[in-house]
């Protein structure tokens, strides 16, 4: 296959591994010197020290400002203050710390001074609650917390199991003296920012030697089932990761370097953002955090001006959105003419022809509005986390005039590859390993299967955890869940999940029997399908209504008609959606695990239409196959 190399042939099971053909001679490596993440930094601010490093908005009566910057050499100052701080507070290196709030610049401040210490850095969630966040800081025993200032109270919520543990909290602002006083009588200490950066005093802190095979961070998983994961990263594993960009790029004769601007507005707390932060940092470039409102991110994305834009579908599928819809209503004559253009540039661009050459005219007069409303600079767009649907990833290589990058990862310029992750990055090994209850064969000659990785850029494995790290790991090869399908040109392709654990667009994992499990104990429901796929943001559903209850409660409200009539009445179908709407609640559901729209099916599911099995499991794929007229149905109508 095309930029392919086969290194392993196939077993009974697997079909053979494969690497980047650029990568024939061995896997990337990194450069010689970088060893861990505070090398990352450390090199930066040697190479770097006057350039402008981490910038926000100041806001003044409301009205948000220019951007405001501070160097890699002013970062750094703080940075070893920070570092003599918390080496006095007695946490020594290969411990937790622990940051809790939203991105910001102390978020990275602290996250360096804990990589200069060799201190295992653990996110927390800025999204999950009390419950996970005290969990984690008992699993992880974290010592010392870096919050955000608005999440103190959630913070100090934890303290009556977490106290065994935490003795530090230090603010990213600064502490009210009821925060002081209910830390000190959990026994704890708090202090604002500026308190805790005068502690250290004049203390020189000797760097430890930090080795690549140390874990640098373990970040939990938001948790579809139980309690979330810790995955561990080791600094090998984020050091190759940021070279590894670079490699893609190269594709097109580019390279990130110190002229990009990235914008920080995706989880901190989530590798895909934290990897792409640390490649900017390495390259001395410009980071620009978001003010925290995702209606005010147009705004911020126009003042800051990026050069690279790293999304989750769930945002592209905005951004689309909003393009489109501004399109429509700009009247005919426009209309028409971006019609024209876009078909012109996006049949050239089929033809082979790259995105720079296909329309320089249409790039100009009509395609260069789009990339103003982006900033006007952008030159790489980064697409993660799931699935990005096939016209949406059209539309954006043809209007925005920049290269689109998804998933394991895909070439850039190179349209044919457009619904496929492309061939896999110059850092890891892939095969595809048969999926035989789901009929999926990597050795046929269409292959598919689960895809499985292999390279140092592996998480180190669960946390705590080993019977976890056991099941995904096997043989040194890491088991996604994910099933792709490799393409002639040596591309891969994502066609489904393995378990029945699925995401949606936006990146959150749905453990749809957990959820199946909540909504089936309604007295108004016999039997339901939960249904969610990577391409939506939301979960629709098939319900088998119990007979009685619904038929009792449609004489009570005076609705007439059979069984079969009434799973058709659009009062039944909101009575039943209201009362999942009740059971999500009352289950404390995330709003992503709320069902959106039914169909109610009289017919109970059967094996006669091959929709469960004897032992009454659900056959999805087949239920899926049965009732895709009524999905497509239910999410046209939401939309």
């Amino acid at each position: 296959m095309k930029h392919l190399v086969e290194v392993e042939p196939a077993t009974e099971t697997a079909g053979p591994a494969y690497r980047n053909a650029r990568a024939k001679d061995g896997l990337l490596q990194p450069p010689p010197g970088l060893n861990s993440c505070w090398d990352i930094f450390r090199t930066a601010v040697e190479k770097y020290p006057n350039n402008p490093m981490l910038g926000r908005r100041s806001v003044v009566d409301g009205k948000a400002g220019e951007y405001t910057w501070v160097t890699y050499k002013q970062v750094y100052d703080v940075v070893m203050k920070l570092a003599a701080s918390i080496s006095k507070s007695g946490i020594k290196q290969g411990e937790c710390c622990g940051i809790y709030g939203a991105n910001c610049p102390e978020w990275i401040i602290s996250m360096e001074a804990c990589n200069a210490l060799g201190v295992c850095c653990v996110p927390l969630y800025d999204s999950l609650g009390a419950g996970a966040v005290e969990f984690i800081i008992c699993h992880a025993e974290i010592q010392v917390v870096f919050v955000e200032e608005k999440k103190i109270a959630e913070l100090l919520k934890t303290c009556h199991a977490t106290s065994k543990y935490l003795k530090t909290i230090i603010s990213f602002g600064g502490v009210t003296n009821d925060h002081k006083e209910e830390a000190k009588n959990h026994g704890l200490s708090i202090f604002s920012w500026e308190e805790f950066l005068i502690t250290g005093g004049s203390h020189q802190v000797d760097l430890p030697e930090k080795k690549r095979s140390d874990i640098c961070t373990i970040m939990y998983t938001s948790g579809t089932t139980g309690d979330p994961k810790g995955v561990m990263l080791s600094n090998e594993s984020l050091v190759v990761n940021v070279v590894g960009p670079d490699s893609v790029l190269q594709y097109v004769g580019e390279v990130f370097d110190q002229d990009d601007v990235y914008l920080s507005y995706l989880p901190l707390a989530h590798v895909f953002d934290r990897m792409f932060e640390e490649v900017f940092i390495y390259h001395g470039s410009k980071i620009g955090f978001w003010r925290g409102d995702v209606k005010l991110l147009v705004d911020d994305i126009a003042a800051l001006k990026p050069t690279v834009f790293c999304a989750v579908p769930r945002v592209l599928d905005r951004i689309y959105s909003g393009l489109t819809a501004k399109i429509s209503a700009g009247g005919m004559l426009k209309k028409t003419l971006f019609n024209i253009a876009y078909k012109m540039k996006r049949d050239s661009m089929r033809k082979g022809i790259k995105h720079e050459k296909a329309a320089p005219f249409f790039d100009k007069l009509v395609f260069s509005k789009v990339k103003e409303r982006l900033g006007g600079r952008l030159r790489v767009i980064v697409s993660g986390g799931a699935p990005l649907a096939v016209p949406v990833e059209e539309f954006l290589r043809v209007v925005t005039c920049a290269y689109v990058v998804q998933g394991y990862v895909s070439i850039p310029n190179e349209f044919s590859m457009v619904g496929t992750v492309g061939p896999p990055v110059q850092h890891v090994d892939v095969r595809l390993e048969s999926v035989s209850e789901m009929g999926y064969d990597a050795l046929s000659s269409i292959p598919r299967g689960e895809i499985c990785i292999r390279g140092s850029v592996l998480f180190s494995g669960y946390y705590k955890r080993e019977d976890l790290s056991q099941e995904v790991m096997i043989d040194g090869w890491f088991h996604t869940g994910d099933v792709g399908e490799w393409q002639p040109d040596g591309s891969l392709k994502v066609i489904d999940r393995k378990k029945n654990i699925f995401k949606l667009s936006q990146g959150e994992y749905v453990a749809v029997e957990n959820l199946e499990n909540v909504y089936g104990v309604l007295q108004e429901i016999d039997s339901i399908w939960v249904y969610g796929n990577s391409f939506e943001s939301c979960l629709v559903a098939v319900v088998n209504p119990n007979q009685q209850v619904l038929e009792h409660w449609a004489e009570q409200h005076g609705i007439t008609g059979n069984f079969a009539e009434l799973c058709k009445n659009s009062r039944a179908k909101e009575h039943i959606l209201t009362e999942l709407k009740k059971i999500a609640k009352e289950k404390k559901l995330k709003g992503f695990e709320f069902i959106k729209a039914i169909h109610l099916d009289p017919l109970p599911f059967d094996i006669e239409r091959d929709l469960i099995t004897p032992t009454y499991k659900k056959k999805r794929s087949q239920m899926l196959k049965y009732y895709q007229g009524e999905i497509d149905a239910l999410y046209k109508g939401l939309k």
